[in-house]
């Protein structure tokens, strides 16, 4: 009896082919290839913000890797005599510095690559930001996507924490005033503080194993978590399915857009290509965080221009607006530093808490409880889109503030002047960013209602046999129509009565009502949608609407019945 097996003829005969048989066999990835091959993407260029925080990330570990290599993050004071400025010759430094120096000037492309990862660091958080405003104006964190949106806040507090820990190693006169400071914020909080100061630092500030501490941070902790929670938003973008913004045969059961393969990876291998060219040329032509011209660190000098990367800034104008006189104060033999404690721990955490909250805020006072996949624009929610610029506000607010030194010696002003100015500013300047975004954008709303109603102005004017005078519009095609009347313009909350029907107090009444009042902050004020009824009488006026159809396409159709079908 023969043993023997004759090959299959659909049996690979290249390498390539015979590897990826091989494995197929044995982990039958080509399911999960294939199935992951056909998922559609739509296609919008503000879909390649969170690419561009991926890709930028992406560098930051390659370059990372390479710097890794030559720096020594020890405290231990040393002479410098190297191959640096002539300045530094000589000095007491750390090792830390010492070898921030000699990767700057020693090692072959150490400097580029000092300055490709800053500024890859630099694009990373802001990637990070712009591409979470999109999500927030945009809705793209209602159900069931809420989870995702957490994952997204986090990953944009650990970029913070790597961005300080990253930037804080070289132990040079600014990064040592950053420390100083984080030391100040640790020991304002009460009871506690002074303990997490001493095991933080390992001893009385700076102690010897901070630099060691952050080096650990810095490369393997934060870069740890960052790579499992962007693995974990990936994943909660593919299960979800992709949102999509709002037109032509977009639903909420359907992706309109292009395939994975080969359509998307041929355009996220030319936008990594682009990014890391960008980033290359910055990181060649851009000097950023020259640490020579600061000196190894000293508690003693201070001067303008000390400040913080961008993304930090918000926290350094935090603490500088706020004043310092009566808000030190003693209480049971502990020693509250309201103006560390405030606005370095109190504002920030409100900053993060009103993120972290806001989709669940959002979903109780709607009452919704759909998935949502085709996005809002942003004008058909008001409050949601004016909240956002109010926050906004406010971080320019604070992060503009964080450069009053510079303000005042580049325009010739008082520092003084300059701060009482910020700090009316930081509680005046959100509330009109929101009332003057709310009102654009019910203005925006009406003036989709006037379209929808009576069409594009022609600049034809006609006059009918018994003198009147008209101008003809243009009615607006189903796409355009469709995309200013389909969407929600949500009530405020009816709640029960305070007493059932025996007279009896409701539980719950108090918490309802609270909700209630919310809910009429958000949408009182709003404009509805145009309605079947209204366009069918906007467009009953005999001679007029056939003077209007006649100037419009032959494939537009208008109508009460298109309408109610669109919506």
């Amino acid at each position: 009896m023969s043993t023997e097996t004759s090959a299959s003829v659909d049996a690979p005969t290249t390498p390539v082919g015979k590897a990826a048989d091989y494995l197929d066999q044995r982990t039958s990835i080509g399911v999960a290839v294939k199935e992951f091959a056909r998922k559609v993407f739509p296609d919008h260029w503000s879909f390649m913000l969170g690419e561009m925080a991926l890709f930028s990330f992406v560098v930051l570990l390659l370059s990372g890797v390479f710097l890794t290599m030559f720096f020594d993050p020890s405290m231990a004071l040393i002479e410098y005599h190297g191959a640096g400025p002539e300045s530094m010759q000589g000095q007491l430094m750390s090792v830390a510095f010492a070898s921030t120096l000699d990767l700057s000037f020693e090692v072959r492309g150490g400097l580029l690559m000092r300055q490709i990862h800053h500024w890859a660091a630099l694009i990373f958080m802001a990637s990070i930001v712009v591409h979470m405003m999109r999500v927030f104006f945009t809705g793209a964190f209602r159900k069931p996507r809420e989870i995702n949106w957490l994952v997204g806040v986090v990953l944009m507090i650990l970029g913070l924490a790597a961005g300080f820990s990253g930037y804080s190693l070289p132990d040079d006169v600014l990064s040592g005033n950053g420390l100083r400071i984080t030391d100040g914020v640790i020991k304002s909080i009460p009871v506690i503080g002074s303990y997490m100061s001493y095991f933080v630092f390992g001893g009385e500030f700076p102690g010897e194993h901070i630099i060691p501490r952050l080096f650990t941070v810095h490369i393997l902790l934060v870069p740890a978590l960052l790579l499992a929670l962007i693995g974990l938003h990936l994943f909660l973008m593919v299960l979800h399915k992709h949102t999509q913004y709002p037109g032509g045969g977009r639903t909420d059961k359907n992706v309109v857009g292009y395939p994975l393969f080969p359509v998307y990876v041929a355009k996220m291998g030319g936008n990594f290509f682009i990014v890391f060219g960008i980033l290359a040329l910055m990181g060649a032509t851009m000097a950023i965080n020259n640490v020579w011209n600061y000196g190894p660190y000293d508690p003693s000098p201070v001067g303008a221009g000390a400040q913080p990367d961008w993304y930090m800034l918000f926290l350094e104008g935090s603490l500088r607006l706020m004043p310092g006189y009566g808000t030190e104060w003693v209480l049971f033999g502990y020693t509250l530093s309201l103006n560390v404690l405030i606005p370095a721990v109190v504002i920030p955490g409100l900053l993060f808490t009103f993120l972290l909250a806001y989709p669940f805020v959002e979903a109780k006072v709607t009452g919704d409880r759909r998935e949502h996949h085709v996005l809002d624009r942003p004008r058909n929610v008001p409050v949601r889109t004016g909240l956002g610029v109010a926050f906004l506000t406010a971080f320019i607010i604070l992060a503009l503030a964080g450069s009053n030194d510079l303000i005042a010696t580049h325009f010739g002003l008082s520092i003084n002047e300059i701060t009482w100015v910020f700090r009316v500013m930081f509680f005046v300047g959100p509330v009109i960013g929101f009332w003057i975004t709310k009102r654009i954008c019910l203005g925006l709303q009406r003036k989709d209602r006037e379209l929808v109603l009576h069409g594009h102005e022609t600049g034809r004017i006609v006059r009918f046999a018994n003198g009147e005078y008209i101008e003809v519009h243009r009615p607006l095609d189903e796409q355009e129509r469709w995309l200013r009347v389909n969407y929600d313009a949500y009530e405020p909350l009816a709640i029960e009565p305070a007493t059932d029907a025996r007279g009896v107090k409701r539980r719950g009444y108090r918490s309802d009502k609270a909700w209630q009042r919310l809910s009429r902050f958000f949408y009182e004020d709003r404009v509805e949608p145009v309605t079947p009824a209204e366009l069918a009488a906007a467009h009953s006026h005999g001679e007029h609407d056939e003077i209007a159809h006649e100037n419009s396409p032959a494939e537009v159709t208008t109508g009460a019945e298109n309408v109610d079908r669109e919506r």
